[in-house]
């Protein structure tokens, strides 16, 4: 039997910038991404801490060391510039092989977005 269980998790960044014309996903910093262990056009889960809207999207690499998390596409409508984010991917694994799973979670500066 497989479980879906975290595997991944950045909490509490700020969104930096939306760009509602363009293709979709949210663009993240390189370093983040490394840091929460999330690869490019990996399905990510997005839970706004300001207006409660939650959405599905995928990763677009951002420019490391910029503190980017921007929304993109229609997404851009859900959230504000400013609004703190959750940003969450899961994994689907065997029951047993997930009781020993230890996810990568984060906790960036709220503020800037930079690493602890």
């Amino acid at each position: 039997m497989n479980i879906e269980v975290l595997k991944s998790k950045i909490h509490r960044v700020k969104v930096t910038h939306s760009e509602l014309n363009y293709i979709g996903s949210i663009t993240i910093d390189e370093d983040l991404m490394e840091a929460a262990n999330l690869i490019e056009n990996e399905r990510v889960h997005i839970y706004d801490i300001n207006n409660g809207e939650r959405f599905n999207t995928y990763v677009i690499k951002g420019l490391r060391g910029s503190c980017t998390i921007g929304i993109n596409g229609a997404a851009a409508h859900k959230v504000s510039i400013g609004d703190l984010i959750i940003i969450v991917s899961y994994a689907s694994m065997d029951f047993e092989e997930a009781k020993t799973f230890t996810p990568h979670v984060i906790f960036p500066d709220s503020e800037t977005n930079q690493l602890k």
